[in-house]
């Protein structure tokens, strides 16, 4: 059986906690993996390792951290199918959605490629008599990041790339349900040139959680996972004073107005809810029909999501694979069998799915409940699977409304034709990412992700320039120097003294 250890000082170092964690074949059920899970002492080992790689990578110049960025670029990109293949194994998705996770990714590595324009500071001269006020940013020191399961590439890349290259130390801690993306991004990195201890990767669960949260030397903590963790990570996390950025669940909804191509929505529909087995916290969830258009609607996503071919992540000719886990599944699917109970048509049930020669993989089919009640658990709750509810909305405003009262506000989109009503909802509805017919509004490296109330704990957003910010701290430095022509009596600096 393979093992996966900690990345620690710039090698691998054995599990020495006595602690194992299973990691499945989503595909087949079957333990392929064990993976350490750090004790207490382990994280401290990483923290001290990190610590001492920040007294000189703290102080090393732009020049050195861009070219080590840029050489760890070009072996991310010959080894996209590498890392592609490993989310596959561990995750369950097809190859096409790991290859898209790799490259979403690679964006963030790309921004810190540039991050010297990001780093710029401000002068302004002559505030008062030769006086000279600037402000620069520095980094943090020690950063702490937790990632979840569903994109075990892509989010520790939208946290390491750009803290190192602001000049921070990292400790990362991925997801024990997959964690051998994260191990071979580390080993790419040192092969790149990152001295050792700049970044570090410990396995673990909530030991090596809260010993990141109460650590003294780790500054600050990025986090990416579902409401309830986020608001105890940035809870614990802030009350040890540190910076958190805690970024949490979502119940992200797409509104249809009458006039758009239903056709187009419904193909959104369909890739946005369903792709990547619904494990996104940006899938869109809930379509809110406006008028007369939700039968026509309804059908339309019915007829392609039936289409979707279900199977291995690793057979090309499927376009969705398997739940992570055995227990994931089982609750993704109660929430459809529940359903009718609460007052939903159930359009599609995909809770008996299964696929030949693979009977013990964690499958689920596509669902679709439609006329779905506020007040159901399928709509509170984030279901985090291939699971999309329709609710029905007699005007635009009504539709506003409802996706307003939503605890959560971490993504959004409208399909219209109408621009004067495209601008309304992007100025009215209350949510950090909104798409004008785009289903899945994830903003490009260079602007920030992160959403409002439930979905985000802490102040600032995720890369972009509030990544920038969060991995740094300002500082303002006020100078005044005398004029050479007030030299003291003896010492001769050249300059005439009749000025």
């Amino acid at each position: 059986m393979k093992t996966v250890n900690h990345w620690i000082g710039g090698k691998t170092v054995e599990g020495a906690s006595g602690n194992w964690g299973p990691v499945t074949d989503p595909a087949t059920g079957a333990v392929t993996t064990q993976v350490a899970l750090a004790s207490a002492e382990e994280v401290d080992s990483a923290v001290a390792a990190a610590k001492a790689a920040y007294a000189t990578w703290g102080t090393s110049s732009l020049a050195q951290r861009t070219g080590i960025l840029f050489r760890y670029r070009a072996l991310l990109d010959a080894h996209r199918d590498d890392i592609a293949a490993l989310i596959t194994s561990e995750h369950g998705k097809v190859h096409s959605d790991a290859l898209g996770e790799v490259a979403r990714g690679l964006e963030i590595v790309e921004l810190a490629c540039g991050i010297t324009t990001q780093l710029k500071g401000e002068l302004s001269t002559q505030v008062s008599n030769r006086v000279d006020v600037a402000a620069i940013r520095q980094p943090v020191g020690v950063v702490a990041g937790i990632t979840p399961f569903n994109f075990p590439a892509m989010v520790p890349m939208w946290m390491f790339p750009l803290a190192i290259a602001c000049g921070n130390t990292f400790v990362l801690k991925p997801s024990e349900k997959d964690p051998s993306a994260a191990l071979l991004l580390a080993e790419l990195a040192a092969e790149a040139g990152l001295p050792d201890g700049v970044l570090n990767v410990v396995h673990g669960d909530k030991i090596a959680v809260d010993s990141l949260l109460a650590h003294p030397d780790v500054a600050a903590v990025s986090f990416v996972g579902s409401t309830p963790i986020a608001r105890y990570i940035h809870t614990t996390a802030s009350a040890n004073g540190k910076r958190v950025q805690a970024l949490g669940g979502a119940k992200n909804h797409m509104l249809v107005l009458p006039d758009a191509d239903l056709d187009a929505a419904a193909d959104a529909a369909v890739s946005a809810a369903y792709g990547s087995a619904g494990e996104r916290c940006m899938a869109i969830s809930a379509v809110v029909a406006v008028g007369a258009i939700g039968d026509e609607l309804v059908a339309k996503i019915r007829e392609r999501a039936e289409k979707i071919k279900i199977g291995p992540g690793d057979d090309p000719a499927s376009e969705m694979g398997p739940l992570i886990t055995k227990a994931h599944r089982d609750k993704v699917a109660s929430y459809v069998t529940g359903a009718a109970a609460q007052g939903a048509d159930v359009v599609l049930d995909g809770t008996g799915y299964t696929v030949d020669g693979f009977e013990d993989g964690h499958w689920i089919g596509l669902s679709l409940l439609d006329r779905v009640s506020t007040d159901s658990d399928a709509y509170r709750d984030e279901i985090f699977g291939p699971v999309l509810c329709v609710l029905r909305t007699e005007t635009y405003e009504e539709g506003v409304k409802l996706i307003n009262a939503s605890p959560y506000g971490n993504g959004t989109a409208i399909f219209t034709r109408d621009g004067g009503a495209a601008r309304r909802f992007q100025l009215e509805i209350e949510a950090g990412m909104v798409g004008v017919n785009v289903p899945i509004p994830v903003p490009v490296g260079y602007h920030s992700f992160g959403g409002w109330k439930d979905s985000l704990f802490g102040d600032h957003h995720i890369y972009g320039n509030d990544g920038v910010h969060f991995y740094t701290r300002g500082k303002v430095v006020t100078t005044r120097w005398p004029d050479p022509s007030e030299a003291p009596t003896g010492v001769d600096l050249g300059f005439p003294r009749n000025h």
